[in-house]
């Protein structure tokens, strides 16, 4: 049976304490810790700090008058409560053993110490403690649903169920959401919905309904009504940590990053030594454009966890993006030691593309990927690092089968509709035609500043934009998601959606839509008078670009299209590029980008600059003369010494751009030609 308010199997005692479920008071006081305390004033504050998710400050307090008086049941059972939601069993068990050993009638104590052994697999230990707590405390619910775990897992099936059925009677809500969390841990979304929706209209403040109702519409992808049920929660318990934290989580998915920051930053006031609170600022300033702070999240939470494997890994993350390679590698290597078949941080590894592996990481890597325990998303990471460290043995031909092992297994897990992309580009194609350009011409937003660089990935744009970041008025921001975004703001706005919609803007929606990009896209500059937006999949978005901001400027980075394809084959995307993980799917999506960009070519002549990325190698001189000019920017120098400025960088081509430009990659498909026949038959119209 799943304890419902973490949706886990068990009430940390920062759950009572927010809700209010039980009222908690010392069950001792005879005992004076010091002359001048008052042991049950300094209990309370001890539970006060626990209702501020302050738990690290309420277990200090515990351990100092545990000094003073080692023998005060109160707080042996408080610290071990706390240790218990913190998930440090073996630290809870002790405590809680000494707890009832001095005070055989503390019922809360004699349930808690049950609960620990039943979550260290000791239910025949744990079962008399939890009868004990139900014979001292028939109408506390939460002990009968843990005296019902413990016989169900003795195979006591009937003394389990008259042991849930009670907790129900004494608790209706109780027992219903408990069903609910089941049934949304089985992913059976439909009933666990309908269940807290019957809550909720019982009782609308209810928080735990509302939080399954919020996940829920999570797991919909229902990201505006998550929001709002989170709003609600930190409304009606505004102390709760981690309604805090999932409320932050729900602002991000809604691209809603500051806000998102906003709710990080209460959640950490009220439990700053939150190693998962500390990751999540982390991300989120990684997200906003502030690696410092990034760095600085990261690191406070590994002072708390320091062998924490997702803190090393973001960490390595961010020392990754700051050109801080030998730092990265060393936190990459870390998370590797405290979790040996963590395949994502062995292909973080591969993904610095400058990096290579010695003959005891492939043994390694080699040794999980036989080992049948292993999850799917780590065996997907192994194939990719196994076929880069393959390949960088000039191995092609065993490379290609872990490649294409990891993408057949990537593919069965996503979802990607290679004929909806064709309808996509159809409509967009048929709205932005030259009459609808002759019609809002010169009506967007005046501003200069963008400029957007294009094209599939793996084709040379963070090459690009790495020449242009190089530049004194250009501030390079990497991959930026509010020209998308904005998309999602026109399908809100009325009846029509994108790209329908944009037949009806007027001059003000254009010039409203552009200063909305602007706004959003500020706080990723650093106040030079232009800037960079590298998102690639932005070529479907040219023409919004055109209506909005007239006089930005788009580069489209082109490279042959069989290197393009590979590169995006041997690429395994932290996200999105959902047509990447078929060959056929890959070569078609290709040539739906070829269509599209020869659309804006005829529709917009001029306004695209195409560089090819062969020419960029064969006369890197001549290309950056012809892209400064086509931005307006006087020549630099330094700009064809781009792999000497220092800036954050977040694309897979990270450390490939902090070397100068080098000629080895291109043509670089003809090592694995023999593996590409079914891509260049898609491809056949547009190969020379």
């Amino acid at each position: 049976m799943s304890g419902l308010f973490f949706l886990g199997s068990h009430y940390p005692v920062t759950h009572f304490l927010t809700q209010k479920k039980i009222n908690l008071t010392p069950f001792s006081c005879r005992r004076v810790l010091a002359p001048m305390l008052n042991p049950e004033s300094e209990f309370q504050r001890a539970l006060g700090l626990l209702r501020q998710g302050r738990e690290a400050e309420a277990g200090a307090l515990c351990e100092t008058l545990l000094r003073q008086d080692p023998d005060d049941a109160n707080f042996l059972w408080l610290l071990g409560a706390i240790r218990l939601g913190q998930r440090s069993v073996d630290a809870a068990i002790p405590l809680l053993q000494r707890a009832v050993a001095l005070e055989p009638d503390f019922a809360q104590a004699h349930e808690d110490l049950g609960t620990a052994l039943l979550r260290a697999g000791a239910a025949k230990q744990a079962l008399p403690h939890l009868e004990r707590a139900t014979a001292l405390a028939p109408t506390h619910a939460p002990g009968f649903m843990r005296l019902a775990e413990a016989r169900l897992a003795l195979g006591q099936t009937a003394e389990a169920d008259a042991a849930f059925e009670r907790a129900f009677a004494l608790n209706p809500q109780q027992g219903a959401l408990a069903r609910a969390g089941e049934l949304f841990h089985a992913k059976k979304f439909t009933e666990a919905e309908r269940i807290a929706r019957e809550v909720a209209q019982q009782d609308p403040n209810n928080v735990n309904a509302l939080r399954l109702l919020a996940k829920l519409a999570g797991e919909a992808e229902q990201r505006r009504d998550a929001v709002a049920l989170y709003e609600r929660i930190v409304t009606l318990a505004p102390d709760f940590m981690e309604a805090w934290r999932e409320y932050a989580l729900a602002l991000k998915e809604a691209w809603r990053v500051e806000e998102a920051i906003a709710a990080a930053r209460k959640a950490l006031a009220l439990a700053p030594d939150n190693p998962r609170l500390n990751v999540l600022w982390a991300g989120l300033c990684a997200l906003s454009g502030n690696p410092a702070g990034a760095v600085e999240g990261f690191e406070q939470s590994l002072r708390l966890r320091p062998n924490s494997p997702g803190a090393l890994l973001g960490h390595g993350h961010v020392m990754k993006t700051l050109g801080r390679q030998a730092e990265g590698i060393e936190s990459y290597r870390k998370a590797i030691r405290a979790k040996p078949d963590f395949g994502e941080a062995f292909w973080s590894l591969a993904n610095l593309k400058t990096f290579r592996f010695s003959d005891a990481d492939v043994t390694a890597m080699e040794a999980q990927i036989n080992n049948a325990a292993l999850e799917e998303d780590a065996l997907v990471h192994f194939c990719f690092a196994l076929g880069k460290a393959c390949e960088d043995r000039r191995e092609f031909d065993r490379a290609f089968e872990f490649y294409d092992r990891a993408n057949r297994m990537q593919r069965m897990r996503i979802e990607y509709d290679p004929v909806q992309t064709q309808v996509e580009h159809d409509d967009i194609i048929s709205v932005f035609t030259p009459a609808l350009f002759d019609r809002l011409q010169g009506q967007g937003h005046p501003d200069p500043a963008p400029i957007l660089i294009v094209g599939l990935p793996r084709s040379g744009s963070t090459l690009i934009e790495q020449v242009l970041a190089s530049h004194s008025h250009v501030d390079g921001t990497s991959e930026l998601p509010e020209l998308g975004r904005l998309v999602r703001v026109i399908n809100r706005g009325g009846q029509n959606r994108y790209p329908a919609a944009v037949r009806a803007f007027t001059a003000g929606d254009c010039v409203k839509l552009g200063q909305r990009y602007l706004d959003a896209t500020q706080r990723h500059r650093r106040g030079r008078p232009r800037f960079t937006d590298k998102m690639p999949n932005n070529f479907a978005l040219v023409g919004l670009l055109r209506v909005i901001l007239p006089n930005a400027k788009v580069i489209n980075a082109r490279r042959h299209p069989l290197d393009s394809c590979l590169g995006c084959y041997k690429q395994h995307f932290a996200s999105g590029q959902t047509f990447t993980y078929d060959l056929i799917e890959l070569g078609e999506f290709y040539l739906e980008y070829e269509r599209l960009m020869a659309h804006w070519h005829r529709v917009l002549p001029g306004f695209v600059l195409d560089i090819q990325y062969e020419d960029m190698v064969a006369d890197q001189e001549r290309q950056t003369r012809r892209l400064l000019e086509f931005c307006g920017l006087p020549f630099e120098p330094a700009c064809l010494e781009f792999h000497k400025t220092e800036r954050p960088v977040q694309t897979a081509s990270s450390e490939q751009v902090r070397q100068p430009l080098y000629a080895d990659s291109v043509h670089y498909w003809r090592h694995f030609e023999q593996h590409l026949a079914v891509l260049k038959d898609v491809l056949a119209p547009i190969l020379n």
